[in-house]
Parts: C-alpha cells; structure tokens; sequence
C-alpha cells in the first residue's frame, strides 16, 4: 500500500529534510517512526527538501508499506511516534505510482517578517525579525516584477543543481498585518535558496536601498551577486503542495 501524508514541522532544530549522517532531518525522524511502528523501512519522500531551519505546515510525502493498515491508525500510530516538532496532519491512500515530487504541479511559500522595533517571543523562531522601518507598498511592487516566467539566476544559490534557472511564478504577494509582514510565493518549481533570496531583496526595496522597478533589471542580469542577502531560514514556510 502506498501512502500519501500531509506533514508539518518546526524546522528550527533539524538540518533540513533530507537524511545526513550524524544530523537531525525531518525524513530520518519519519522513517524512524515508521520502523518502530511497524518494523519497515520505506524511503520517504517529500515534495519538497526543505534547508535547515525551514519550517512546514504543508509538506506532502509518500512512501510504501508491505503490510496493510488503515490510514486512521496510521496516523494515529505516526503522531504517538514522532517528535513534538513534527505532526501528520493526514493520511490518504494513494496510486503505487505517486512521486510527490514529480506529480506537484506547483508549490506555496510563505516568508515572514517580523518589523518591528521588538520581537515577540512567539513568533521569535517563524519570522525574521527586520527592525527598521520597511515600505511595504515599494516592496509589494517589487514582488510584481518577479510573476510569470522568468531565468531566475540572480537569485539561485551557489550549488544549486538545477539543470537551468527558468522557473514561472504563479503568485507574488506582499502584505501586512500590524508587526508581521507575509511574502507568498507560488511556482512550479524553485530554485535553491530562491524565496530567501527574493526576501532578501525585497527588505532593500522596502528600505528605500533599491528601485521597486530596478527587479526587472535584476532578473535580466543573471547576475547573482547583484541581489540582495539570503534571508534567513527562520522566517520561510512550505504552506501548501498543489495537485
């Protein structure tokens, strides 16, 4: 039976998603539970390999059991298992060909800022904490820029595997809630460190360091080092994995 979960995490003390030796991930603390519910060890997969310190409320996986076993009780029986940081929100049965990978025909992001003179302490490890005043409509602007399809070198991160930077943007949004400001990113596809990078960029557009409209120019360069810093892994959420 193959199985399909909706997972959420709090990244903050894993070293992201993917098995490494000598590390806490998120896939070894699912197979681990696995294994000592019901003595298999299936290779989880994920929509999406999430970095170090990046958080989930939507992450989807899948993986094969030999034995049959109701979603209910596996649920049940994953959530009793795991760590406090990581929850199964669902479980569905799912076609033996499912990849949550390859069958995603998009996925959404949420970055968070906290901008604010303070920090609060609930929000201190799901936000990146920005003290300076930011121009919120200069940033949303920016954002306009980035829809559609685009080579998004300038924003792709040193060792990125990728086979090319083209990617197509679905959504880029930016908006405020008193202290918290939200970025939402949806795309096909993303590159490394890509939402962090725009993040990064778009807090020098909302500080008054670089034109709303200067992101076209950004874009067309291919030109990493013009962009602004990576911003930090804390403030990033995978909130949703589209089928």
């Amino acid at each position: 039976m193959r199985f399909k979960c909706i997972v959420e995490y709090d990244g903050t003390d894993f070293h992201g998603w993917q098995v490494q030796p000598n590390a806490r991930t998120v896939q070894a603390e699912l197979e681990d539970a696995i294994r000592r519910m019901l003595g298999e060890s299936p290779r989880v997969l994920a929509a999406g390999r999430t970095d170090a310190g990046v958080h989930a409320a939507g992450q989807v996986v899948s993986f094969t059991l030999q034995r049959a076993i109701s979603s209910e009780a596996l649920q049940r029986g994953l959530n009793a298992l795991s760590p406090r940081d990581v929850a199964i929100r669902a479980v569905e049965v799912v076609d033996d060909a499912f990849d949550p990978r390859r069958a995603a025909r998009s996925r959404v992001y949420v970055y968070r800022i906290w901008n604010a003179g303070w920090i609060s302490p609930f929000w201190r490890r799901y936000t990146w904490h920005v003290s300076r005043p930011l121009n919120v409509d200069a940033m949303r602007a920016g954002a306009q820029w980035l829809l559609g399809e685009h080579d998004f070198s300038s924003f792709r991160a040193a060792g990125c595997d990728a086979e090319h930077a083209v990617r197509r943007l679905l959504r880029s949004e930016v908006e405020q809630r008193a202290e918290m400001i939200t970025y939402t990113i949806e795309a096909t596809a993303f590159l490394r460190h890509m939402v962090r990078n725009i993040v990064g960029t778009l807090v020098e557009v909302g500080a008054g360091e670089r034109a709303a409209d200067g992101l076209a120019a950004l874009l067309a360069a291919r030109d990493r080092t013009l962009a602004g810093a990576t911003a930090p892994a804390s403030g990033l959420c995978l909130t949703e994995v589209k089928y």
